[in-house]
């Protein structure tokens, strides 16, 4: 029996040592994640965009603070302040700030798959999205419209369902900078998601395709080109504030357990940890659990005490105490058992109780006047209440119909 079981035994451990050799050699899955973040290699960071700034403006500068923040601390920065985001959003105040920034001869560049009511209103803009019928092995195709960045090339991006772009704007201050149109579309109508607006003294540049800036868009065929195109429009006399702290992701993982859990061999070391910790806990502490001690339940002494009681005033002789306690119970037995007040005892009180418990009225009424008699003596004998206790026991024995 026991060589079966370790048969058994070597086959589990067999089996757990497959599946943990199968999954570490399994490819690692992608990250899809947006993280939009500088530092992020996934397909969606940044990684490779922040090294294209890099070289383009040495000295920009990441910004991992709100901007209104930054705006009011550093009122001198003259430049670009650049955002890109799956969807960047604005507080009145931080919008104000940007807006009052920009206003004083700067740029704002923002790329956002979607842009909130309360700047568009204020631009003068609206957006409506464009979708590619379904057929998402064509995608969507986005080219540059300024002569000299090759605007007969076109750019292909086939993992969006569908875009979004720019329908009313003022055509005397708002220039268009890059189109997108439906591949699978066979009449070639393109719409404009890039623009550049005049906005008093300075300038804004929207883009509603913010994966123009992310490592799987740039690495794809000759997209960087793109996205260079879209860098040709800032300023490289004033500072370039790259956006750091309105993004989807993390620039940094603050729990110690990604470590652990991004690192292939630490992370099976933890799940290994952990499914000993299990199996000593269902198997060997089983084994080793203390006997659960027998609680006995807590007996009712509150017969033996009143026993006690009883004997300590009948050794005194304390006959008229034990006397008045037994009549004391009678009336509160009188009152829970036939619901009936025994402080006022009129002609009708002896009356009720013989009728609800079997007496005549006579016999009642020689009971209570036994009970008075003893009240009024300051002593009495132990035949006394002998008497005075077989009469209310008669009067139970009755009353329950055991007479």
């Amino acid at each position: 029996m026991l060589k079966k079981g370790l048969v058994y035994i070597g086959i589990g451990l067999f089996t757990i040592a497959l599946l943990l050799v199968l999954q570490y050699n399994r490819p690692k899955r992608l990250n899809w994640f947006p993280s939009y973040v500088a530092e992020h290699k996934i397909p969606y960071g940044c990684k490779v965009f922040t090294d294209v700034v890099d070289d383009f403006f040495p000295d920009n500068r990441q910004i991992d603070i709100p901007p209104y923040e930054r705006l009011t601390q550093n009122q001198e920065h003259t430049g670009t302040y650049f955002f890109a985001n799956d969807y960047v959003s604005f507080e009145d105040a931080e919008r104000a700030a940007l807006l009052d920034w920009t206003a004083k001869g700067n740029t704002l560049f923002v790329a956002s798959g979607s842009f909130e009511q309360a700047l568009m209103d204020t631009l003068g803009i609206t957006t409506k999205n464009l979708y590619n019928n379904l057929n998402d092995t064509l995608g969507f195709e986005h080219r540059l419209v300024h002569p000299k960045l090759h605007p007969d090339t076109g750019y292909a991006y086939t993992k969006d369902d569908f875009v979004t772009y720019f329908d009313e704007m003022d055509a005397k201050t708002t220039t268009i900078l890059a189109t997108v149109d439906d591949r699978s579309d066979p009449s070639d109508e393109t719409y404009a998601n890039v623009i550049r607006l005049n906005y008093k003294g300075g300038t804004v540049i929207l883009s509603t395709f913010p994966k123009a800036v992310t490592n799987y868009f740039m690495l794809s065929n000759e997209n960087y080109r793109y996205t260079e195109g879209l860098l040709s429009y800032i300023d490289t006399e004033g500072d370039l504030l790259m956006d750091a702290y309105h993004k989807n992701g993390k620039a940094f993982y603050t729990s110690p357990m990604y470590i652990f859990l991004n690192e292939p061999s630490l992370k099976w070391a933890y799940y290994l940890c952990l499914i000993g910790s299990i199996s000593y806990i269902l198997f060997e502490g089983k084994r080793k659990q203390r006997a659960i001690p027998v609680v006995l339940p807590l007996k009712n002494q509150t017969l033996a005490f009143t026993r006690t009681i009883a004997d300590m005033y009948y050794e005194k002789g304390e006959h008229k105490q034990i006397a008045k306690h037994k009549i004391a119970y009678f009336l509160e037995y009188i009152r829970t058992r036939f619901y009936m007040n025994t402080h006022d005892r009129e002609a009708t009180f002896y009356d009720n109780l013989a009728a609800r418990s079997a007496h005549d009225s006579k016999e009642i009424k020689e009971l209570f006047s036994l009970f008075d008699q003893i009240e009024r003596q300051s002593a009495i004998t132990a035949d006394e209440l002998k008497k005075v206790n077989t009469a209310i026991e008669e009067f139970k024995k009755r009353a329950h119909g055991r007479n």
